[in-house]
Formats: C-alpha cells, sequence, structure tokens
C-alpha cells in the first residue's frame, strides 16, 4: 500500500524544517499559507478490492490533528458513494509547527532574531541563511555577538586569544567555534580589517589579525654549521638538535648547501651526519613557515617521505614552495628492494598531482592504481639503513667536506 499516511504528511513538514524554510518564515515572508501537502489517494479499483484498507485509510487521515483535509464524493459503482479525502492543508504556519512539535523551538528561534536585530543587524543575513544551525547555538549566541562586537571594537587586535576580554569568553571557546565566528565576522566587519586570503578554520587568527602561537621548526646541524649559532656546541659526534621559531629560524645565515627533510621522528634522529648539510623534522607543520627562509631557497632541498600515496601528495604540495626540491628514496627501485617491508595505506589519495617528475608519477600511478597490491605503503622509517647510507655516499660531492657517518 503506497497511500499517503499521516507519517507521511509530518515527514513532509519535517524536511520543510530541516531545510530552514520553517524558521525563515517566523521572521519573514518567506512561504505563502495555507500549505498544500502532496497526498497520494487510494484509485477507484482500491476501493473495489481493498475497500477496508481504504476505510481505516480514510479515519487515520481524517483524524490527523492540524490538517484540513478537502473532501471528494466518490459515485462508486460496487460501494455506492464515498467520501475520500483529495487534499490536506496546513492554513496557518503555526498550526505547521505545532504539526511536528516545533512551535518551542521556533519562539526560541524569534527570540534569537529579535536579539541579533537589536546588538548585530548585519547578521541576520547569517540567520536566514543557517537558522537551524542558530537554533543549535542559541544557549551561546549571546556570546558570540559579544565577540563580534568586541572584534568591531578591536579590529585587528595584534594579540592572543586569550587576551580577548569578554564575559564568560575564553579561549577555547573561541577556538570551538572559529568555524561560525569566522563567518559572523566576515559579516559583521569592515572588508579592509579581514585578510581574505587567509582561509580555513585553521587561519581564523590570521585572517582576523589575532596573533598565533610560533611555528617551532626541529632540525639537526652537521658539522662547521654550528659555529653559525651563537652559545650552541655540538654534542658528541658533532651533532646538535635545535628547535627555533619559524622567525628565527628564517633569520639564520647557515653555511649548509644541502637540507633533507623528513617526516619520521626516528629517521630524524637516526640520520647519518653529512657534513655541509642540515635534516629537518617535518612534523606536519606545513610548509609556508619553512618557506619564509629566503637562504633555504638556496639550497639543494631533498625530501624523504613515506612511498605512498600521500607521501608523493605532500612532496607536490612542498613544489608550491620549493619548486627545485627533490625527492630522496621515494624511488621504485627502493620500493621493490623493500618488499618484505610493504604495509597498508588507509585512505589512499586518487587524484592527480601535475608538480611531479615523470618518475615520480610513474610510482604514484602505481599505487593509486594498484599496480603492486591494493593500498601499497612502503614507511620511510622501514628503508633499510645500509641502503638509506649507500644512497647518501652516491649524492655528488658539491662541497662537502667529508662523505656521510654512517657508523
Amino acid at each position: 500500500m503506497s497511500w499517503t499516511t499521516p507519517a507521511d504528511l509530518r515527514a513532509q513538514v519535517q524536511r520543510l524544517w530541516d531545510r530552514g524554510e520553517l524558521l525563515r518564515a517566523t521572521v519573514t515572508d518567506a512561504s505563502a499559507w495555507p500549505l498544500r501537502l502532496s497526498l497520494k489517494a487510494p484509485s477507484a479499483a482500491d476501493l473495489s478490492d481493498r475497500f477496508e484498507s481504504v476505510r481505516d485509510w480514510v479515519r487515520a487521515v481524517a483524524g490527523t490533528p492540524q490538517v484540513r483535509i478537502e473532501w471528494r464524493e466518490w459515485n462508486h459503482r460496487i460501494q455506492g458513494t464515498q467520501r475520500l479525502p483529495a487534499a490536506v492543508w496546513l492554513d496557518t504556519l503555526q498550526e505547521a509547527l505545532v504539526f511536528i512539535g516545533k512551535a518551542r523551538q521556533a519562539q526560541r528561534f524569534e527570540a534569537l532574531w529579535q536579539q541579533t536585530a537589536v546588538a548585530q543587524p548585519a547578521l541576520l543575513a547569517w540567520l536566514s541563511r543557517r537558522p537551524i544551525h542558530a537554533l543549535d547555538l542559541a544557549d551561546r549566541w549571546a556570546r558570540l555577538l559579544s565577540i563580534v562586537a568586541w572584534m568591531q571594537a578591536h579590529p585587528r587586535p595584534g594579540v592572543y586569544l586569550r587576551q580577548v576580554d569578554v564575559p564568560g569568553v575564553d579561549s577555547k571557546f573561541i577556538e570551538a567555534h572559529r568555524g561560525v565566528l569566522a563567518e559572523l565576522l566576515d559579516l559583521g566587519l569592515p572588508p579592509e580589517v579581514i585578510e581574505t586570503g587567509a582561509t580555513g578554520v585553521a587561519q581564523f587568527t590570521r585572517r582576523f589579525g589575532f596573533l598565533d602561537k610560533p611555528v617551532r621548526i626541529r632540525f639537526r646541524l652537521f658539522g662547521p654549521a654550528l659555529s653559525s649559532l651563537p652559545g650552541c656546541q655540538a654534542l658528541p659526534g658533532g651533532l646538535a638538535d635545535i628547535t627555533l621559531d619559524a622567525t628565527s629560524f628564517a633569520a639564520l645565515a647557515l653555511p649548509v648547501e644541502r637540507v633533507f627533510m623528513t617526516e619520521n621522528e626516528t629517521n630524524f634522529l637516526a640520520f647519518p651526519a653529512v657534513a655541509g648539510s642540515i635534516v629537518v623534522f617535518g612534523a606536519g607543520y606545513g610548509w609556508e613557515a619553512l618557506a619564509r627562509a629566503a637562504w633555504l631557497h638556496r639550497c639543494e632541498l631533498l625530501y624523504w617521505g613515506d612511498i605512498d600515496t600521500h607521501g608523493f601528495v605532500i612532496l607536490d604540495e612542498l613544489r608550491g614552495y620549493f619548486p627545485d626540491a627533490v625527492s630522496f628514496l621515494m624511488d621504485r627501485e627502493t620500493l621493490l628492494a623493500h618488499r618484505l617491508h610493504w604495509g597498508e595505506e588507509p585512505d589512499p589519495a586518487r587524484h592527480d598531482l601535475s608538480r611531479l617528475t615523470p618518475e615520480e608519477t610513474a610510482v604514484y600511478d602505481d599505487l593509486r592504481f594498484d599496480r603492486h597490491q591494493p593500498r601499497l605503503r612502503l614507511e620511510q622509517e622501514r628503508v633499510g639503513f645500509d641502503w638509506l647510507c649507500d644512497r647518501l655516499a652516491g649524492l655528488p660531492s658539491g662541497a662537502r667536506a667529508a662523505p656521510p657517518r654512517c657508523a
């Protein structure tokens, strides 16, 4: 039986609620009333073949509260004159809200609308666009409005989120609501105080002029480069493990010609000493911080990542900042030589990458098209240490004082 039931009628109105149409209608003229609901009624054949079921259906629809039924009389050749629903209407918005049990929520949204109209009228457009989301934020809405007001009084404040002085608001609250706050501030602030090039939740502080925690870059120095850092002395073996904020790292003037980058901490710590070089621990802070170091662009940069699809995605992104970066130990020979250490990548990438070399593209295609095995992955820490040392020894010497020390 496919006739419209009372539950089907409620589902139609619920969909209007879920799309925000009923909430918008509480504060605007967005909907016209009365509202006709879709109704699939029994046919003449049903009256003949399923008369009792039809009669039960009529009783159920007729007993549905809040709706107005438009009736139609049928002169049936067997059952005689019958009166069946031909259309179902909701005459008012209030009846529609009561019909699905949302009257109280609608009243709360109206209160949010009035509050916003007084405090921040520019944000009414957001309420109209995202009424359901606004309702979910009702208990926090006053604090969100207060943050917008504070930002209007302190555009591009140049302070940390911790220093926003709004009653009931702390940095955790702001961080937890960066997505919605970004949308509200885009509406509530003058365009000239918004850095439009900074997009996404991760760049909230930059977009609106807050200070951010400094990015810290960790690296190891090999050999004479240590003398360039005041107070830094070599550890046994002539190595140093140093962490600097990105600004201080960019200000260095290191006498190095080659920079290795690795994403694995154990590889970073065990990396052999290569004179005239440094090794940088990637650690997921992104490439923009490194790109600020002008001296780094004058070095030969070698990136060592996992041999999996995401390793090549990261390499492709790196070349957006360092076009001449070279991949290291991410080739087919290394992959095939370590077959016993192959693993599985949880969620491989499948899209094209435009910044890879032909050789890298061939390996990437082998991985994303599962030519060796599905979801193939060779993690960088599974590459043999002797294999690493042999590759390092085979690099062009340039101005290095000595070959790598692997023992």
